[in-house]
């Protein structure tokens, strides 16, 4: 065994941590600063957003001392899966014993201070999954494989549902990119994409329109495979879909939708006869999933989604004629917030949309805002920066490990990180949907910073011992 540098931590690292950790408290202090200026003492200052932020950064950088200098980096391993068992264990009494925030029974609550277990679930789940990925040196290309890692994942993520917090639930599709590090097929990431793309469209379309149109797709992508005279079978799939187009348009229903289907049909006899079952099994696996998936996105949209989750998917994906001052209203007020920014900011405490409140959530939800106001597209292009160096810098830890368990234990740090950073700033330029997930390390929330900390000390604690084999 080579002897580990047990002095050293990844500076880089640690610089980028703490760049965006003191951003996030700075734009905290501009968010509520009086026009006349903070009057408290320090004990004063302590009741304050900035203030209690300030608690739970010394409690999540003791944690990260406790980590690097007194716990053994194989406990991390050992205890991977009670860990994420801990974690279901309290998402489950959250669901019991939780405060009600904003419609979602997803916190408790203990002396003036809440918790988030959705949250610390994040760094469990990363734990388990790097615990489960170790396991074995070959591949997932097996349902036997694949299965229990999805269930990893999907059973915290089901349960934050059920809080609801649906938009919590969906950081947890970030492990596919570790499980694609460690060998999940191609095929099988591209399934992923295609449920999501189908779900979103169940949302906009009805199903049986979909269903038409997923069938003209699948006729065209077909003819391309067959093997005489292929051009004649592209272009008679092209005339077939580009019809039916145009009597979907002008009422033409269920006739169409047939029709298409008969098409489908006897281009599948063919690439049988042609002994082409491959291309026959994954396009019809894809007209029933897509077919599926878009009738259970529509159904869950429409009764079981509530009201303001429903107003929040309409803003993003059909804002027309929707009213400013409904949920589009928070959306409007951002976009405002960041264009009046300009190149380089109006200051720290001269931006009106923050000093008067005009964003809502401004210390959560929407702290990119604040730095789009106060420092402009630099400050934002900063911020922005700094988190693109963050995962490319947590990548390349990731790559230099020796152990299966380290590796996968980054790349599930990096996704949720990546998913976060991704949806966060995106929700405040109307590019994602308002689902209430936090910017990592700047928004106003204890349990999210000390799961983020958690996160990247434990990655560092196992970058130190990546040497010993």
């Amino acid at each position: 065994m080579l002897p580990s540098d047990k002095t050293k931590i990844d500076r880089i690292t640690f610089i980028l941590y703490t760049f965006l950790v003191l951003g996030g408290l700075l734009m905290l202090y501009v968010v509520e600063r009086p026009p006349e200026g903070y009057t408290q003492d320090f004990a004063g200052m302590l009741g304050t957003l900035v203030g209690k932020q300030l608690v739970w950064l010394i409690l999540s950088l003791v944690a990260w001392f406790a980590i690097n200098m007194f716990i053994e980096r194989s406990l991390w391993v050992i205890g991977a899966y009670p860990i994420y068992a801990f974690t279901l264990l309290l998402l489950i009494l959250v669901l019991i014993f939780g405060k009600e925030i904003n419609n979602a029974r997803s916190w408790f609550s203990l002396a003036g201070f809440t918790f988030q277990p959705g949250e610390l679930a994040k760094f469990g789940t990363a734990l388990a999954m790097a615990a489960y990925l170790s396991q074995w040196t070959g591949k997932m290309d097996r349902l036997s494989t694949i299965g229990p890692g999805l269930m990893i994942w999907a059973f915290p993520a089901a349960l934050i549902v059920l809080q609801p917090d649906p938009g919590s639930a969906l950081v947890f599709v970030s492990f596919f990119i570790v499980m694609y590090r460690e060998g999940l097929p191609p095929l099988l990431l591209l399934f992923g994409i295609f449920t999501v793309v189908m779900f979103l469209l169940g949302i906009l379309q009805s199903p049986a329109i979909l269903t038409g149109a997923l069938l003209g797709v699948l006729l065209i992508v077909m003819s391309f495979f067959v093997p005489r005279r292929f051009r004649w079978w592209v272009s008679g799939s092209v005339l077939v879909v580009a019809l039916a187009s145009y009597l979907f348009s002008q009422g033409v229903g269920w006739p169409i939708l047939l029709g298409l289907g008969l098409c489908y049909l006897i281009t599948a006899a063919y690439h049988l006869l042609r002994r082409n079952g491959r291309m026959v099994l994954i396009s019809t696996a894809a007209l029933v999933w897509g077919g599926l998936v878009t009738l259970l996105a529509n159904f869950a949209f429409y009764n079981i989604f509530r009201p303001h989750q429903r107003d929040r998917i309409d803003a993003w994906l059909r804002p027309e004629g929707m009213s400013e001052q409904g949920a589009l209203f928070n959306i409007i007020q951002s976009k405002l917030a960041i264009a009046g920014g300009g190149f380089s900011g109006k200051g720290l405490y001269e931006g009106t949309m923050t000093k008067y409140d005009y964003v809502p959530a401004q210390e959560t939800d929407f702290i990119f805002s604040v730095v789009g106001e106060a420092e402009g597209f630099m400050g934002s292009f900063a911020v922005i920066l700094g988190f693109l160096a963050l995962l490319w810098r947590i990548s390349v830890l990731a790559e230099r490990q020796s152990r299966t368990f380290a590796r996968a234990y980054a790349y599930g740090v990096a996704g949720i990180i990546l998913i976060h950073m991704l949806v966060n700033i995106g929700m405040t330029m109307g590019l994602m949907p308002v689902i209430g997930i936090p910017l990592p390390f700047m928004s106003k929330g204890g349990s999210s910073l000390l799961s983020f900390t958690l996160m990247i000390a434990v990655l560092l604690k196992l970058d130190r011992h990546r040497k010993e084999v």
